[in-house]
């Protein structure tokens, strides 16, 4: 990320606002690839591991493809946003092209998938195709945002690279994952007779990622979080009001909802369940966004 001198305005938060604002194009792709990727993800377990209905599979498959196709729509603006005057992240426009190709490719296989589910399908392999396109997408454009990163230059290339995916991908769960459990949540309430399985599988799965969020927030703080400013610098330094919004707003709060979604769906309380998990997509939502702007706009792997 490109620095810039601080002074009373980097102090009331003005500067990091703006230069979060310069990176809305790529947070606005992390934002509904994620959410094409984490709601196929949540269709796939459970597809394969619980009782969930039909219907509901098959919508949020549709969701999600719908989600794979406005990412890829919005893919092409990503180069002109980083050739603009202030961008703040680089791009290799090597891997545009496979980047492109894979969210393409996800959003195709999801269709597909749509379509088998609807017709009382399984199809394992088409709908690991669609994961693993939905993946690459992710892979690849890690591989064009961190070449010129402050991290790359602090961990090399390859650590950095690595270090980016495996963030962006549990962020995309995270994202995803939430609004379709939230859809899931809804069935219930037309759907009275269906068993509460799928919803607390679901809705474990998710608390766990996002513990894994906050570890890996705890993890990456303590190390300076790939701003080369010292351990816990990102706490105090000119990015810590977004910092600490999105350690109190993307991941201490909803991980108390998700506990609460998990207890109330086991004991067949839905519409509370359902409740807590529409609290969770806007908390969520507001996270991913958050977490997105550090990176694209600082740097910082949160």
């Amino acid at each position: 990320a490109r620095s810039r001198p601080a002074g009373p305005t980097a102090t009331l938060g003005l500067v990091p606002a703006q230069r979060i604002a310069e990176n809305l194009a790529f947070i606005n792709w992390i934002v509904l690839a994620g959410l094409g990727l984490g709601s196929f993800a949540i269709v796939a377990l459970a597809r394969f591991r619980t009782d969930a209905t039909r219907g509901y599979l098959a919508f949020t498959a549709f969701c999600a493809a719908a989600f794979g196709v406005l990412a890829w729509l919005s893919d092409g603006g990503l180069s002109e946003a980083a050739a603009a005057p202030g961008a703040t992240v680089s791009i290799d426009p090597g891997w545009d092209g496979p980047r492109r190709v894979a969210l393409l490719g996800f959003a195709l296989l999801a269709a597909a998938y749509t379509v088998v589910l609807a017709r009382r399908g399984r199809a394992p392999l088409l709908a690991g195709g669609a994961l693993s396109a939905g993946a690459a997408a992710f892979a690849f454009g890690a591989l064009g945002w961190t070449g010129g990163s402050a991290l790359a230059g602090a961990l090399g290339a390859p650590l950095a690279t690595a270090l980016v995916v495996g963030w962006s991908l549990v962020l995309a769960l995270v994202c995803g994952g939430f609004f379709a459990a939230m859809i899931l949540g809804h069935w219930y309430l037309v759907t009275p007779k269906l068993p509460e399985g799928p919803l607390v599988l679901v809705s474990r799965f998710l608390l766990a990622l996002v513990v894994v969020q906050v570890a890996l927030f705890v993890v990456s703080v303590a190390l300076g979080a790939g701003s080369g400013a010292g351990a816990f610098a990102p706490l105090t330094g000119e990015w810590a009001l977004f910092v600490w919004l999105r350690l109190i707003v993307g991941l201490l709060f909803p991980l108390g909802v998700t506990w609460a979604a998990v207890q109330t769906a086991r004991s067949r309380s839905m519409e509370s369940a359902t409740g807590l998990l529409y609290i969770d997509v806007g908390s969520i939502a507001a996270g991913t966004i958050l977490a997105a702007g550090l990176y694209f706009g600082a740097g910082l792997i949160l």
